[in-house]
């Protein structure tokens, strides 16, 4: 017995080592690494280390721009987790209750998540284009041209086109979690509910929505980390601007440690990154978990 449970873990051991070498490589080692220069100054290149201490982070207590970026992200992050989930929602509901061309809607509607960012970025910069944009041009098409704008120049309107742009091209990949939950529900509830005479509004509220909670703990978790590390789309349309109005917390890493030549400061930044999504995490989990139903 003892020597079939020795052979055991050596096998185990061998399917588990290759998965915890690449773990320890690109994970663990990067993150010490990290941990490491964020009490450095440091060009990124260079030999020249020099230990600071917490002079990093003091500067990031300090910066105005981090604050900035930091506002930059909460409202992109609350903004995307708010209607992203709200438009999948829809979009769920709509597949699962149509009669016909229920494959073709959800395939539609799924399309755009198969867009790499960098493309996205692209596509809906051309279209925000002052002078050949689509918005402007069908602004112009329907007769009220004094209400064209710059949209990615606008900095009152600069957060929310990037914003549609995440929504547009992530709401299809939290419908099919949606869409999969719905399915998950009882019909006879439904219908014992409905033969009580309940409306469709209250059988909405008070039985679909409790048991596809768990669908909302998964799609909110993952959107408040989509949010947090928004970065391709950023890059192709705005790059950090107008100024510094669309500069988020990865894109203020990114430019500080590979164009600014401060790799030391953008490591901190991105520890303090790290720190944020684990906190707010745990909170939002500990809070939606709380509110899941048992089926």
């Amino acid at each position: 017995m003892g020597n079939r449970a020795k052979k055991f873990d050596k096998t185990a051991f061998c399917f588990i080592a290759p998965a915890f070498i690449l773990f320890t490589l690109f994970v663990i080692v990067p993150t010490v690494a990290s941990v490491y220069y964020s009490f450095t100054s440091w060009d990124g290149i260079s030999d020249n280390v020099k230990f600071i201490g917490l002079a990093n982070y003091r500067e990031i207590f300090t910066s105005a721009r981090f604050g900035n970026a930091l506002k930059n992200t909460a409202i992109l992050t609350v903004f995307i987790s708010t209607f992203e989930n709200l438009v999948a929602l829809i979009f769920a509901l709509m597949v699962d209750n149509v009669r016909w061309g229920k494959n073709f809607f959800r395939s539609a509607f799924y399309i755009p998540v198969l867009i790499s960012g960098i493309v996205a970025g692209f596509i809906w910069k051309i279209m925000y284009n002052y002078n050949f944009g689509t918005f402007n041009a069908l602004l112009q098409g329907v007769g009220l041209g004094d209400f064209k704008q710059d949209w990615l120049g606008n900095t009152a309107l600069t957060l929310i086109m990037i914003g549609l742009v995440l929504i547009w091209k992530g709401a299809g990949y939290y419908m099919i979690i949606y869409l999969a939950s719905l399915q998950s529900v009882p019909v006879e509830l439904i219908e014992a509910a409905e033969i009580d005479g309940a409306t469709a509004w209250q059988r909405f509220k008070s039985i679909t929505v409790p048991l596809i909670s768990g669908a909302f703990t998964i799609n909110f978790t993952l959107s408040l980390i989509k949010g947090l590390k928004i970065f391709d789309e950023i890059n192709v349309m705005t790059d950090g601007g107008p100024g510094f109005t669309s500069e988020t917390l990865v894109y203020l890493l990114y430019k500080v440690g590979f164009n600014e030549g401060r790799q030391g400061f953008g490591t901190a930044v991105g520890i303090m990154l790290l720190f944020i999504i684990i906190i707010l995490n745990t909170i939002q989990q500990k809070f939606l978990r709380s509110r899941e139903v048992q089926m």
